[in-house]
């Protein structure tokens, strides 16, 4: 079971991250990414791998981020994630992309998708899957990846909420759809339906803890070792075993971040 989304590095983890990891791995999580969102949280992630390789990391810049951050830093910031992907140790670019709430917090749409632009073409320079975060942007957003260079290893669609019309052109593009909890919320269609249509060899699972919760949880944390319920709800909506799924996901998994998940 790979968790290809999950935010350990999140404050809401302080009191027990080393044991909400232990609890994961005992859980059979047999790899995770922590994607970076803001400058600042950059360097201290890309000393994880090295303490256990089971814990691989992204660098991005997301879009919930750019209220806080100056317009003026944007060149910056570009250029110290351009040379921290150098050091070849960030699995992946990302968590990055459009948000559409985060315009009416003072992230204009126009300086979201300059950011996004910039961080997929350093994905395509450095050969990298790129993490994507869409919420309330889809008409921008697919226009978007149809007209720009796509990084060789994909676009992950982190938690997809496209819903099943976007499905065949998105995978037209070589996108990857990521599902997390709300494929186990009751009465929640959107994500069932959506997953009925993403191609088998497309499909990703992971947690977004701690945001995200899957039943029986929903309400509380979430955590990495919660992915089992989420590829349980996967399962009942696909009609496949649970461990089917488990091996199909981290098969993509793989596909998607090489070999450093390669079971052990």
């Amino acid at each position: 079971m790979v968790d290809t989304h999950c935010h350990l590095d999140a404050g809401r983890f302080d009191a027990d991250r080393d044991e909400v990891l232990a609890r994961a791995f005992n859980a059979g999580v047999t790899g995770l990414v922590i994607p970076g969102v803001s400058p600042d949280t950059w360097e201290p992630l890309l000393r994880w791998p090295a303490r256990d390789v089971r814990v691989q990391v992204a660098l991005g810049i997301h879009p919930q981020a750019l209220p806080e951050l100056p317009p003026e830093g944007d060149a910056g910031h570009l250029q110290q994630l351009e040379t921290l992907l150098s050091a070849g140790i960030a699995c992946a670019v990302g968590e990055c992309g459009l948000d559409g709430p985060s315009v009416e917090r003072g992230a204009s749409l126009a300086r979201q998708v300059e950011v996004l632009e910039r961080q997929l073409a350093l994905a395509v320079r450095h050969d990298l899957p790129v993490l994507l975060h869409c919420y309330k942007a889809h008409d921008v957003m697919l226009p978007l990846l149809q007209r720009l260079p796509l990084p060789r290893r994909g676009v992950v669609l982190h938690s997809y909420s496209g819903g099943s019309g976007l499905v065949s052109a998105y995978a037209q593009l070589g996108c990857w759809f990521s599902f997390a909890g709300p494929v186990t919320w009751e009465k929640a269609r959107k994500p069932i339906d959506a997953l009925l249509q993403v191609p088998r060899g497309r499909l990703l699972a992971e947690t977004d803890a701690p945001d995200q919760a899957p039943v029986p949880h929903r309400g509380g944390r979430c955590e990495p070792m919660h992915l089992q319920a989420v590829l349980e709800g996967m399962a009942r909506g696909l009609g496949l075993t649970v461990r089917e799924v488990a091996s199909l996901t981290g098969d993509n998994a793989r596909a998607v971040f090489g070999d450093i998940f390669r079971v052990r």
